[in-house]
């Protein structure tokens, strides 16, 4: 079944650690703010009690999500072929995206404030069809810009032979 998402005849590329490191940043905001806000809320309705109880079942979830944030960075890789490019990812639900350059539309990089103080970006294909739209977050963002001016390239050659 692992042959099934994970083709042995290719050379997988994993994306950066500092995927992860971002990931968990925006959890630990999320998680803290509605902490809080839950802490204010049910401190002044109701009691104090309720407001640390509530504080602690945001600070388990923030538990939880740091695990599981970081398998699903291990789980994201990708692949170059000849005439397609695959995109791999998933631990509970696994995907395998293969989309094929003749296939891509354009080619976008994008990194929000958070990525780019890391140092990381998202390279994302776009196809005609949205359910073969692929995106390889975590790149740095040399290989993000070398991967974009390579799927580009390949993409604009390949289309021409449609």
């Amino acid at each position: 079944m692992d042959d099934l998402f994970a083709p042995s005849d290719v050379n997988w590329t994993p994306v950066s650690p500092k995927l992860a490191s971002v990931r968990r940043l925006n959890a630990g905001i999320m998680f803290g703010v509605l902490g809080l806000v839950a802490l204010l809320i049910l401190g002044l309705t109701l009691s104090w009690v309720y407001g640390a109880l509530a504080l602690l079942v945001f600070a388990a979830g923030f538990g939880w999500s740091w695990l599981l944030i970081g398998r699903n960075q291990r789980s994201w890789k990708y692949a170059e072929r000849e005439d397609e490019l695959l995109v791999s990812h998933g631990i509970m639900f696994r995907e395998l995206v293969v989309v094929p350059y003749g296939r891509m539309q354009f080619v976008d990089v994008a990194a929000g404030p958070l990525e780019r103080a890391f140092g990381i970006a998202t390279v994302e294909l776009h196809t005609a069809t949205p359910a073969t739209d692929a995106k390889i977050p975590g790149l740095h963002p040399d290989e993000a810009s070398r991967l974009r001016d390579r799927l580009s390239a390949l993409g604009q050659a390949q289309a021409w032979g449609l």
